[in-house]
């Protein structure tokens, strides 16, 4: 009876879809948020896809936001009338694309100057449109990989697997002449032995590394192909890692954790990480910062899992830390950054009030075990060089070559009533200057103000609930959908634009005839 009731996805969406959905600003806003000219470079040798970069831009985005595989979200795009209506309102039998499409576009993204653009265009247009000040509130959250923790064992035999691998036939010939342990290497399983037997287990780290030796001592010296150079590498490091050669010449699983441990030779970026005291994981952390006003992400990160959440924070407050500092009266004022004591570290702070910056970090309390004087109850005069205990005696404090320094009480220790409460060392207490010491003194005291908690914490509570949205998805959230440090990057800063998209609809962004962007209330 209206045989035309079907043919615009644009009359079937309107009405039935918020106007502040992330489908209706997509809908709205595509052609001026993904302009051809924003790939154009993409495409520069050897011409664009049948299908518009555009489009698949759009479909990008939502397949980061609802975590969908490339094979999903390609179906999602063909049968799901929303994503037709968000890529412009194309008909309902407009054609669909195969999956390879994605894959082809994520490349070509990767191996270009601005691999990351398409966030940078949401921090763009929020910029425009006046949502993105100069606060910020830093936070991070893991990443689990996406490949499984390989055990000792399975990472040696994987390396030498993989060396084998990547070497030419003839280099490969060479290799396995060198083989004692009678493995082959040619599948993942793990050998059969009596694993209840420890010797048995003994004897085979002990052969399977004196294979993987063998291997090295072959290619000592050579010239290598990258890809066989990488290989070798990659062994070197399993080898050092985890095993030790005791005085009999035998190969054991060395009774220590190294320090940046490969945990996965199929995802050798990778690392095994702590979010807190009693929760670990396997993997990276995404790092983010925020303006907490518009809760707008303005950068991402990804670390290995075992880096610390302040190493890449001057990075993430590039924007207004490099930025020409303006007149604190004026309109903007200066920077402000919110972090909590993961962030408080001396080089941090230092470079904050470097930058002229309002430091609202928070920097843990000092401690002392069993409830002793902690360092905070010293008075610490870094323009005298000295420290005061709380007993009133006061030593000089000497200076180190590293630009540390330390004040030693000793003797006065021993004849002071106070000493019970204060340490139990037989030299007296020492208590350690750091080169960053003043600022982060100054931290502690800031912490400690209940005017300084009170904006605190009206402000940092923020950025978790933004964690909460970039991670609600188990697969492409919580947990990588891609494997090495760049990708995961890549694919994280894709999730925080579809993060963002969706905030600015809510927001109510809208392009203007001159080019620009507002938002409806403003």
């Amino acid at each position: 009876m209206q045989p035309g009731l079907l043919s615009s996805t644009a009359g079937f969406c309107e009405g039935r879809l918020a106007p502040n959905s992330i489908y209706a600003v997509l809908h709205r806003e595509c052609r001026a948020l993904f302009p051809d000219e924003m790939f154009a470079d993409l495409f520069a040798e050897d011409g664009r896809r049948s299908v518009p970069p555009m489009i698949v831009a759009v479909v990008m985005v939502l397949q980061r936001l609802e975590g969908l595989s490339d094979r999903e979200a390609v179906e999602r795009f063909a049968f799901d009338v929303r994503w037709k209506y968000a890529a412009g309102g194309l008909d309902f039998d407009h054609p669909g694309f195969v999956h390879t499409v994605l894959v082809d576009m994520r490349a070509r993204l990767a191996a270009s100057a601005r691999p990351d653009r398409i966030f940078e265009r949401t921090v763009e247009v929020a910029g425009q449109a006046g949502l993105v000040g100069r606060r910020r509130v830093l936070d991070s959250a893991p990443v689990y990989d996406a490949v499984a923790t390989q055990d000792t064992i399975t990472l040696i035999r994987s390396a030498v697997r993989g060396l084998l691998r990547a070497a030419d036939h003839v280099l490969r010939a060479q290799l396995r002449a060198v083989l004692s342990s009678g493995d082959a290497y040619t599948d993942m399983a793990k050998p059969v032995i009596d694993w209840t037997d420890a010797g048995e287990r003994e004897a085979l780290i002990d052969s399977r590394a004196r294979d993987g030796y063998a291997l090295l001592a072959v290619l000592d010296g050579r010239d290598l192909e990258p890809e066989v150079d990488q290989a070798a590498r990659l062994l070197a490091t399993v080898l050092g890692q985890d095993l030790d050669q005791d005085g009999d010449g035998v190969f054991r699983i060395a009774r220590k954790v190294a320090a940046d441990r490969v945990i996965s030779t199929v995802d050798p970026e990778a690392r095994h990480g702590h979010k807190t005291v009693n929760r670990s994981f396997d993997g990276y952390k995404g790092h983010v910062a925020e303006d907490p006003d518009s809760e707008v992400i303005t950068a991402t990160a990804v670390t290995a899992g075992n880096a610390g959440d302040a190493e890449p924070a001057a990075g993430l407050l590039a924007d207004v830390l490099n930025a020409p500092a303006p007149n604190e009266q004026a309109e903007g004022g200066r920077a402000e950054v919110y972090g909590d004591a993961a962030y408080g570290t001396g080089p941090l702070l230092a470079e904050l009030d470097g930058a002229g910056a309002r430091v609202m970090v928070k920097v843990q309390a000092a401690s002392a075990p069993g409830g002793r004087f902690s360092k905070d109850a010293f008075t610490v005069d870094l323009g005298a060089g000295q420290v005061t205990c709380p007993n009133q005696v006061t030593v000089p404090i000497r200076p180190k070559s590293d630009g540390r320094g330390a004040a030693c009480f000793k003797a006065a220790c021993s004849a002071c009533p106070l000493a019970a409460q204060c340490t139990t060392a037989r030299d007296g207490r020492v208590i350690t200057i750091g080169p960053h010491e003043e600022h982060l003194a100054r931290g502690r005291a800031r912490s400690a103000d209940p005017v300084w908690l009170a904006a605190y914490r009206a402000t940092r509570p923020k950025v978790e609930r933004k964690i909460a949205h970039l991670m609600r998805r188990r697969h492409g959230g919580r947990r990588a959908r891609v494997r090495g440090r760049a990708k995961v990057a890549a694919d994280f800063s894709l999730l925080a634009a579809a993060a963002n998209i969706a905030r600015l609809g809510v927001l109510g962004i809208m392009s203007t005839p001159a080019g620009n962007w507002a938002t409806a209330t403003g």
